[in-house]
């Protein structure tokens, strides 16, 4: 296996940046005032409609226009990249470990605070490195005290690992069987010093296609999601979309407090198999992403697999008060990893629910 690569100035492969395309593009969406009002107050008062008196979205959330979208993403290259962690969850004083596509993995940093991945288990007796320690950039086993570094030792070599300044990503040649590319492939994001990020991670009893078709799924957001969200409409599902068009544009309100929210428009897209991205194009936080990345694990002892959701949140706005919200990130980040917890809840039971049905071949898709 070639050793690792550390591009840590490099973001990769990056894809196109989705652009917004309804009729007329200069017009804001209904109950926006647009981008020129930045120092308006955002914050819109929504009219009182009761859950079940929305409109229903069934009819527009076609079965095969979701499994279609799905099947394109699929068929893009990942170059056997995959979300390890986020990238603060590996540090310099102490290993970390994940099972990634039913390979046991250990990552640690060196002095120079440097990503490695490599084999979880030791060489010597196949003890569990994630238990051992990191000292001056090598990992010791704990069982005997033998010592790894990252140019790999005889039967241990480490794996080329990308940290991308939110995530931490690790190759898997194997298990991807793709071509491999030197750096995952990465939507366009705002400049993360500027921006306040946090990732959250959830794992479910599903496989990566049922966490990307749920976030190809927007139709359900309302309805699924009434605490969160409100007013949602797609304005764009292409049906046989030219390369670089290939996204779901969605106008929705994010519910605030009572019938308070922030209208905004919206854009989901799949730079590669394992990732749907959420690009907000016009309104509060305009060039704000979210991104979902199903991460495979492995399977469970009855042999149902697991899928990690690893969510990063890159936050951004032109606001003058964004500068203070930037330093109060410590005291923000929980709240932002709260609010997506909340939604993965619910979203992980569409998930497992779709794998369970697809398992049974009772998948009405």
């Amino acid at each position: 296996m070639a050793g690792p690569t550390n591009d840590d100035g490099d973001l990769g492969r990056t894809g196109d940046p989705p652009t917004l395309r309804p009729t007329n593009a200069n017009t804001p969406a209904p109950g926006r005032t647009g981008r020129t009002g930045v120092g308006r107050i955002p914050l819109r008062r929504m009219a009182a409609t009761r859950w079940a008196e929305q409109t229903p979205t069934w009819s527009d959330a076609r079965p095969g226009l979701i499994e279609a979208a799905l099947k394109r993403a699929e068929a893009r290259p990942s170059g056997n990249w995959y979300v390890l962690a986020a990238s603060t969850e590996i540090r310099a004083d102490r290993p970390f470990g994940r099972t990634v596509a039913g390979v046991e993995l250990v990552a640690w940093r060196t002095p120079d605070g440097r990503l490695h991945v490599g084999p979880g288990a030791c060489p010597h007796l196949g003890a569990p490195l994630c238990q051992g320690a990191v000292d001056a950039g090598r990992l010791i086993c704990r069982w005997h005290g033998l010592a790894l570094g990252p140019n790999g030792f005889p039967g241990w070599d480490p794996c080329p690992a990308h940290d991308d300044g939110v995530l931490a990503w690790v190759r898997l040649d194997g298990p991807g069987g793709e071509e491999p590319l030197a750096a995952p492939v990465l939507p366009r994001r705002p400049d993360v010093p500027a921006s306040i990020g946090a990732v959250t991670t959830l794992v479910g009893r599903c496989e990566p296609a049922d966490v990307v078709a749920n976030r190809l799924d927007p139709w359900h957001g309302a309805w699924f999601h009434p605490y969160s969200f409100a007013h949602l409409r797609v304005l764009d599902a292409p049906v046989d979309p030219a390369p670089g068009e290939d996204q779901l544009l969605v106008e929705v309100t994010f519910k605030v407090a009572g019938r308070m929210g922030v209208p905004v428009a919206v854009a989901f897209s799949c730079p590669e198999p394992r990732t749907v991205v959420m690009h907000i194009l016009d309104g509060e936080g305009a060039s704000s992403v979210v991104e979902t990345h199903a991460t495979p694990l492995g399977e469970d002892d009855r042999g149902i697999p697991q899928t990690a959701v690893i969510e990063a949140t890159i936050a951004y706005s032109d606001r003058r008060g964004f500068a203070l919200a930037r330093r109060l990130a410590p005291a923000v980040r929980p709240m932002m990893r709260t609010a997506a917890r909340r939604l993965w809840k619910d979203d992980l039971a569409y998930a497992e629910r779709r794998y369970a049905l697809r398992a049974a071949g009772r998948w009405p898709g």
